[in-house]
């Protein structure tokens, strides 16, 4: 390999062919220079300037100088570039908004207060709209999912009525609102064509059994003498069993509840609901409930959790058949108002029957 390759300086007397310096003599010969020294200074064939080396005029035009070469001098090897850090672990996140969820959560306590303490009927009338509004969220998402249209307008108007005759009449007048309901969900179907109407009607029929009826034990419940306390025992331990639910599940969670159901859930929380559930459920029972005892609240914390998580689940799989991470958006960090029924729901029939077994009605 010749020393033009490495960018060696060539002589200023070198033009043309090679010879001399003036100021030198003729070339030493003999022992000392051997074959390779005459190899080495045997002259460089002219090479016209149009076929000299671009790279050499780039390298020599970039530099202004030549690369010294030899044996003390190596080519400069590209370095391989450091590897950056593995990034940290991600902390863990909860997966909805926690401050606007626990404002809206602030916001709803507070309305619920305000009407159950000061004037029952205002209550009955929130039972009304959380239940208006979960059908029409309900039967929306039938529709644009499924292509199922459940008639919103007898259910919200059965709806409403099977609350109010829960409230006013017990569960005899509950029970009547349902019957006349389901039927006003099959007439009012019969003024569009038939196809469909099967599919149509029966989940009009699940819609009322599932959100105005299962609302309406809460109804009874406020009917009671001691009633506000009773709802808010209801409201205390479902609301509980979901925390106990989230918090222990977040930070402990690792074997799932029902995986193919809702992923979120595991054992652990479902130990920490019931956990936080029998503790909330003796202490309401022994300071919130006339003649209520400590042990009965264990046991009503225990069903309230088991009913809670069913209710959920039972959400989720509705959710997952339909494709949907949530109900609605009208709750900012909730979804809506569906998702947040969806434990009440099905635990309010479980903490009226156990007070009435427990402290009568």
């Amino acid at each position: 390999m010749n020393d033009s390759s490495w960018g060696a300086p060539q002589s200023a007397d070198y033009v043309g062919e090679w010879r001399p310096a003036p100021d030198q003599g003729p070339v030493p010969a003999g022992p000392a220079y051997g074959e390779r020294e005459a190899e080495q200074t045997r002259p460089m064939p002219i090479v016209p300037d149009a076929g000299r080396d671009d790279a050499e005029d780039r390298d020599r035009d970039d530099r202004g100088a030549a690369r010294p070469s030899g044996p003390l001098f190596r080519p400069e090897m590209p370095q391989e570039p450091m590897s950056a850090p593995p990034p940290p672990p991600e902390k863990k996140k909860a997966g909805r908004d926690l401050r606007a969820a626990i404002g809206v959560g602030v916001g709803l306590g507070a309305v619920v207060a305000a009407s159950l303490f000061f004037w029952k009927p205002a209550f009955v009338g929130v039972v009304v709209v959380a239940v208006v509004v979960g059908l029409w969220e309900l039967t929306s998402r039938l529709e644009e999912r499924k292509g199922i249209k459940a008639p919103l307008v007898p259910l919200a108007v059965g709806g409403a009525a099977m609350v109010v005759a829960g409230y006013s009449r017990g569960a005899e007048g509950a029970w009547i609102a349902m019957a006349l309901t389901a039927l006003a969900v099959l007439v009012w179907r019969m003024t569009e064509p038939p196809e469909g109407y099967l599919k149509d009607v029966t989940a009009g029929v699940f819609a009322a059994f599932y959100v105005p009826f299962l609302a309406t034990f809460v109804a009874l419940l406020l009917a009671a003498d001691d009633g506000p306390w009773r709802v808010l025992t209801f409201l205390l331990l479902t609301v509980v069993s979901d925390t106990g639910a989230y918090a222990v599940g977040w930070r402990f969670g690792k074997h799932k509840l029902a995986p193919r159901i809702s992923p979120g859930k595991t054992r652990e929380g479902l130990f920490g609901a019931v956990s936080f559930a029998m503790v909330a459920g003796a202490l309401c029972m022994q300071f919130l409930i006339d003649d209520g005892q400590w042990w009965q609240g264990l046991l009503l914390g225990f069903a309230v959790a088991a009913s809670a998580t069913l209710g959920d689940l039972g959400e989720s799989m509705i959710k997952r058949d339909l494709g949907i991470k949530d109900m609605g958006t009208l709750l900012p960090g909730h979804g809506g108002i569906m998702d947040r029924l969806d434990s009440l729901l099905p635990t309010a029939p479980v903490v009226w029957l156990l007070l009435v077994l427990f402290v009568g009605s």
